[in-house]
């Protein structure tokens, strides 16, 4: 304890000057309304300009062992500087992925399912908020199937997890997943299924890019949202261009794995990726870092 002795008197209002409220400099929809301990984890992973680049290596849980995530520190070593968060199951947390790891994480915590099961829609929560909590997520993922047989179940994960990391001021990211039927991305679609999770209580929301009228899905969600990749495309200016479009029309950053990690030159598009969303990089300027680094 300290010495009582020698205490100085607290300075008066003449000596500190008129007084200030401090501002902060968060950028987050919908986060006004939230409480401290939420809006600082969110700040973590969501930018002061607003924007953000998650890195998900979740991929094996249902997928198995994919390919360039079959050692999954070796993959993101290159690359993990560069995201603002990193999507990953507790099993390769805990088993591949360095303690002293400085970039937050977001907890996959649904699944259950696999691509020789019956239907991927089919999920439940895998992961309990003590793991959670215990792992120093910062956020979790879940993902939700919305217009299958199994709505209902995925949507109930979804509330229930809200409900858990509500006691903790822990962020949950949805995840509008569509299994195999890849079809269902249109505007109309996704936008029903961002508005839903949102109003479940998700912070923040990933859905995929639409080509057509992806402003309507972004302007009707009151949370951030965040595009994910969706199939490994042809060529990198592909993936440019789509993320370029989305942020343009309202999303505020990617969750793209598979076009950056199984890429010939990873490093090369996560750079050029990271320039559009946080550097207001057009498509050709990025394509012009891409070449630049691919021909170093």
């Amino acid at each position: 304890m300290p010495d009582a002795e020698g205490i100085l008197e607290a300075r008066s209002p003449a000596e500190m000057g008129a007084q200030t409220t401090p501002t902060g400099s968060l950028n987050i929809k919908g986060a006004d309304n939230l409480d401290w301990g939420v809006k600082n984890r969110l700040s973590k992973l969501i930018q002061p300009d607003g924007r953000c680049m998650f890195l998900p290596i979740d991929h094996g849980y249902f997928q198995g062992p994919t390919r360039k995530l079959e050692r999954p520190a070796e993959t993101i070593a290159p690359l993990i500087h560069m995201a603002d968060g990193l999507f990953v199951t507790q099993g390769v947390l805990r088993a591949a992925i360095p303690a002293d790891l400085k970039t937050p994480v977001i907890l996959r915590v649904s699944g259950g399912t696999s691509v020789v099961g019956n239907d991927l829609a089919n999920e439940t929560l895998v992961t309990s908020i003590e793991d959670v909590i215990r792992a120093n997520a910062v956020a979790v993922g879940i993902s939700v199937f919305i217009g299958t047989d199994y709505e209902k179940q995925t949507l109930q994960n979804l509330a229930d997890m809200v409900d858990l990391c509500g006691n903790y001021n822990i962020p949950v990211m949805a995840v509008t997943a569509v299994g195999k039927e890849m079809e269902k991305r249109t505007a109309r679609y996704l936008a029903l299924c961002c508005r839903i999770c949102a109003e479940i209580g998700a912070r923040v929301v990933k859905t995929y890019y639409a080509a057509d009228d992806f402003e309507k899905v972004t302007n009707g969600c009151p949370v951030p949202v965040v595009m994910a990749g969706g199939p490994k495309v042809d060529t990198e200016r592909q993936v440019f261009d789509f993320v370029y479009d989305g942020i343009q029309k309202g999303a505020i950053g990617v969750n793209l794995g598979r076009n950056i990690w199984q890429s010939p030159n990873p490093v090369a598009v996560m750079s050029s990726l990271h320039a559009i969303i946080h550097d207001n990089a057009t498509p050709a300027q990025a394509e012009e870092i891409f070449l630049d680094i691919k021909n170093d």
